[in-house]
């Protein structure tokens, strides 16, 4: 049975980038910036992993022809990393070489813990050509990320910092949240020292509370670092640390793939099954 997209359309900005755009206009609006992302993952065809890159191409040209304040995020199994990661990275560096060409950010998004490794491997070599162009992501929550950060951050890396949305084993990850709480806090450390625009991605108010403290506590402004939300969940927030002079930017997501992402969001907060059990009875 075919799930109804209507019940994803909270975290969901819409099956393609047309149907994203009043939205996404409606968030830069109200100053917040935006990560669009063309959901999907694990693509096992080789010609299906072309077309995808053209798809993240076209994107990065309707993001310029709609004006829109907005970066995108990508994911390396859709551009062949089970394939082939040679195939992967041709792939990816024609994307960045338009990226560049129109002066846009690429995020290189964060998967399970068996592509952590190649994907930040094939990370480093794009830094290393296309620099302010292209970032990554880290898992507070992997017992790795300690290494990774510190790394990443030498090498003056943008980074986007979260906790980890993926089901691990205890011997690859933290398992309580107490601990991925102080993992987060360390990691941020570390990125807030030594790079010179960390992203928090968070809802966590803990978390966010901390960040505005031990930045106001060690003298680091409000516009050398942002907060990163996800679209559907918390808007009055992020427009509330906008109006504070934080930089805010919301993770879009759209695309027909979208179950996957869609099954991640339900998972992580009952609040959010609630939400969805809900609309089924709406007219």
């Amino acid at each position: 049975m075919k799930i109804p997209f209507i019940l994803a359309k909270r975290f969901v900005a819409g099956e393609s980038f047309t149907e994203s755009i009043p939205k996404a206009k409606e968030l830069n609006k109200k100053d917040l910036k935006l990560t669009l992302d063309l959901l999907g993952e694990n693509i096992d065809d080789r010609q299906t992993a072309t077309d995808t890159v053209d798809a993240y191409i076209r994107l990065l040209e309707g993001i310029k022809e709609q004006d829109l304040i907005s970066s995108i995020s990508i994911k390396l199994t859709m551009m062949g990393l089970d394939i082939d990661h040679d195939f992967t990275r041709e792939n990816l560096f024609r994307l960045l070489d338009v990226a560049k060409a129109q002066d846009q950010f690429v995020r290189i998004d964060m998967e399970g813990s068996d592509h952590t490794q190649i994907t930040l491997d094939i990370f480093k070599e794009a830094f290393e050509k296309y620099g302010k162009h292209v970032g990554t992501v880290i898992q507070a929550m992997l017992h790795r990320s300690h290494n990774d950060i510190h790394e990443l951050a030498e090498m003056g890396a943008d980074i986007r910092l979260v906790k980890g949305a993926y089901s691990e084993p205890s011997k690859i990850a933290l398992q309580n949240m107490p601990a991925i709480r102080e993992a987060f806090k360390e990691q941020a450390k570390v990125l807030l020292e030594k790079t010179p625009f960390p992203r928090f991605g968070t809802h966590d108010d803990e978390l966010i509370d901390w960040l505005k403290s031990y930045a106001a506590e060690n003298e680091i402004s409000k516009d050398r670092f942002e907060f990163q939300m996800l679209y559907g969940l918390r808007e009055e927030t992020m427009v509330q640390l906008s109006d504070e002079g934080y930089s805010a930017r919301v993770y879009v997501p759209f695309g027909t793939d979208w179950f996957p992402y869609f099954k991640r969001r339900l998972m992580e907060r009952k609040e959010n099954v609630w939400f969805v059990l809900s609309t089924m009875f709406k007219k």
